[in-house]
């Protein structure tokens, strides 16, 4: 038996970086056509395994494979995603713990989503693992449901690996489609039921295409290097305010500004009024560019993500901001819908031209579904 497992990247239209990393606000968010995955089968040791794509195929080829004891998983540098799902898994269902020492597997992994772009590529190598676990192992799915599976994922990165990023990561990629998804109630990351679930409202009914044009800047950026230095900002900042009170710390009050362009973008969305939609790109990125700084980014969202969004909207964009978190990685930019070839080509020759050699201009298309789990 062997399945085979893919999860979408995902990018923050609206309400990043509040998405229960800082400020537990609301976000706009996408699961887009950029995938990783995995795949599983029977094994007589726990295996695991990293592949990479055959380049013009949809074929695979092995690039490094290793055998471990399925006791608590060490991470050392090597296949620590896929450890740390494990491990999680472990640690909050019991069955599974049980079922792994009778059966043990092989997990190999691949992506296609480039490394460190802002795209949310490690959460979704811990979500395809988590989905191929819950296939393989037959685990209960009103247990194991979808809401559970992020909740553990959250933990599995910053628990076990110590990555700060927001649920967004952990629930787009999972849920999938574009949608309205509140993480109120999340600031302090409580252990899984100790805190809300995040609302998902799923958005895609109402919005035939999202006219987006995607530009990694090929500097690769850890969104963790961001989080890490803002969200213990915040927090020092949030509870001296609500503990004395008086007039809202700087970072408090940026937060909740931010938030609120998703529950006003909601209405530009579901109107396909897209001029105001992309007004409330801008004012999200001028507040996170302001955020950053203050937070001792000197670049602010980063001069590379700068400058292709410079450029995309001095080109006629109606908003463009970052996918998620700032210094480096992806941007996006929302083009009238009959210019979008255009703005590809535009941006795409903006990046050469200042020496972003690794620089990737797409069209972004969003996935209706997230992790789909097949048997192969």
């Amino acid at each position: 038996m062997r399945y085979g497992v893919s999860v979408p990247a995902r990018v923050n239209a609206l309400g990043n970086p509040a998405d229960g990393n800082e400020g537990a606000h609301q976000c706009i968010c996408a699961a887009i056509e950029e995938f990783g995955g995995a795949f599983i089968e029977e094994s007589d040791e726990l295996t695991l395994e990293v592949l990479e794509r055959v380049p013009g195929t949809q074929q695979f080829k092995t690039v490094e494979s290793e055998t471990v004891e399925s006791e608590h998983l060490e991470y050392d540098g090597k296949y620590d995603l896929i450890k740390a799902a494990l491990n999680v898994l472990k640690k909050h269902s019991p069955i599974f713990a049980t079922r792994l020492q009778e059966q043990k597997v092989k997990i190999s992994t691949w992506t296609d989503i480039p490394r460190l772009s802002g795209l949310g590529g490690s959460s979704v190598l811990i979500l395809a693992v988590m989905g191929a676990l819950r296939a393989f192992y037959d685990l209960d799915e009103r247990i194991h449901n979808d809401y559970f599976i992020a909740e553990i994922t959250q933990r599995a990165e910053g628990k076990e690996l110590g990555i700060t990023c927001g649920f967004a990561d952990r629930y787009v990629p999972l849920f999938g489609d574009i949608a309205y998804v509140d993480f109120r109630g999340k600031l302090f990351h409580k252990e899984v039921k100790d805190e809300p679930y995040a609302t998902y409202e799923k958005l895609g009914n109402y919005v035939a295409a999202l006219p987006l044009v995607i530009a990694s800047t090929g500097v690769a950026r850890d969104s963790g290097d961001v989080h890490g230095a803002m969200r213990p900002k915040y927090l020092a900042e949030y509870e001296q305010y609500h503990g004395s009170g008086g007039e809202k710390p700087f970072l408090v009050r940026i937060m909740e500004e931010i938030g609120s362009t998703a529950w006003r973008g909601k209405f530009a969305l579901l109107e396909n009024d897209w001029e105001t939609f992309g007004e409330l790109m801008n004012e999200n990125h001028r507040l996170v560019d302001e955020m950053m700084r203050y937070c001792g980014f000197t670049g602010g969202a980063g001069p590379e993500n700068n400058l292709l969004i410079e450029a995309a909207l001095d080109h006629g964009a109606l908003g463009a901001k970052l996918t998620g978190a700032g210094a480096r990685g992806s941007v996006f930019a929302l083009a009238r819908p009959e210019k979008v070839d255009d703005m590809v080509a535009h941006l795409a020759r903006i990046a050469e031209e200042n020496g972003l050699k690794n620089s990737v201009v797409r069209k972004c298309k969003i996935a209706r579904k997230g992790l789909t789990v097949r048997q192969c």
